[in-house]
């Protein structure tokens, strides 16, 4: 069994930084000394990602205010919206309001990525994680005259120049966030425009690792659809899927096992996490398990994220034994 573990998404800021980033919106310090300080917050999220034997590394995305932001500061036919709830959850994100088309602008995402992960000795290892057209195309407020449909095949092929953007400086794995397939799963004509947004991705991934991560509902009734994207790995959320009643996927799609769930300080158990792996396994096969949050973990402080994520070495070791088996 192949077993690969890694953040899924943001991981929290420390209260140093978060006071800084008050502190510099009340004129109480310098933007030199906030890009620092996230400098360095960074580098100690790499270096616990490090010790901790992960195997993408991503640097927190601690710059990036919500999942859309540097989308809708950056691309042009946006401006950014009013604060809007994330889902059922007590954070919020800015909603992206769209005006005209979207048009990505060639470097732009790619200067918002993690730096410290964004170097020549890292980009191998890391991971990029952006929307998924669906989720994107379907929390904007489009003012556009675009049709969702259309929207959200629109997206996927911006986000697929993107990753071929990104491929060139060296990521290999991308993450594509994909709540709202599972919240809200497509339906008919929506269904096939996220099937084809995807086949758009995929004509870049060019031997690159595509995850698609869902989170905050089951995602059991989505998986007829989620069988049929062109992706490497599908990832759900153990918090609110139940694992036994996880459907085989085709075409050798790894399984993505959300098992920290970001919604409580509790400690998960590694066995636990081990002895739904293993019957995973014996049951549908997946060539590869991928462990991680379940969700988001800046839903949490700072340092319970950083206790939760130990679970990660301490559950593969329990499902592969010592020394660690494939990777």
């Amino acid at each position: 069994m192949i077993v690969h573990t890694s953040l899924t998404g943001p991981f929290p800021r420390p209260e140093p930084l978060v006071q800084a980033t008050r502190d510099l919106d009340r004129g109480r310090t310098t933007p030199e000394a906030v890009d620092e300080l996230y400098d360095a917050t960074e580098r100690e999220v790499v270096a616990l990602e490090e010790r901790l034997g992960v195997d993408h590394l991503t640097g927190g995305y601690l710059r990036w205010a919500d999942l859309f932001r540097p989308f809708a500061e950056t691309w042009r036919g946006f401006t950014v919206g009013p604060v809007t709830r994330w889902f059922e959850t007590n954070t919020f994100y800015r909603q992206p309001i769209l005006h005209a088309p979207p048009e990505r602008v060639p470097g732009a995402i790619a200067a918002r990525l993690p730096r410290a992960v964004a170097t020549p000795a890292r980009v191998g290892r890391a991971k990029a994680i952006l929307p998924g057209p669906y989720t994107f195309a379907g929390l904007l407020d489009n003012r556009s005259g675009e049709t969702t449909e259309a929207l959200t095949h629109r997206l996927g092929r911006l986000l697929a120049d993107e990753v071929r953007e990104l491929r060139a400086v060296g990521y290999k794995v991308f993450q594509f966030q994909e709540p709202l397939a599972v919240v809200d799963p497509p339906q008919g004509p929506k269904a096939e425009a996220v099937v084809a947004a995807y086949q758009s991705l995929a004509a870049a991934f060019d031997g690159a690792t595509a995850i698609l991560w869902t989170f905050f509902a089951d995602a059991r009734p989505a998986f007829p659809l989620l069988a049929r994207l062109p992706v490497h790995v599908v990832g759900v959320d153990l918090a609110e899927t139940e694992a036994t009643e996880i459907p085989a996927l085709p075409d050798r799609k790894g399984l993505g096992l959300g098992c920290l769930d970001p919604r409580t300080t509790l400690p998960e158990d590694p066995a636990e996490v081990a002895r739904l792996a293993r019957g995973l396994n014996e049951r549908i096969r997946p060539p590869s398990l991928w462990l991680g949050p379940g969700g988001p973990l800046d839903l949490l402080p700072f340092e319970p994220a950083k206790r939760k994520l130990h679970l990660l070495p301490a559950a593969r070791e329990a499902i592969l034994g010592p020394g660690g088996g494939d990777r």
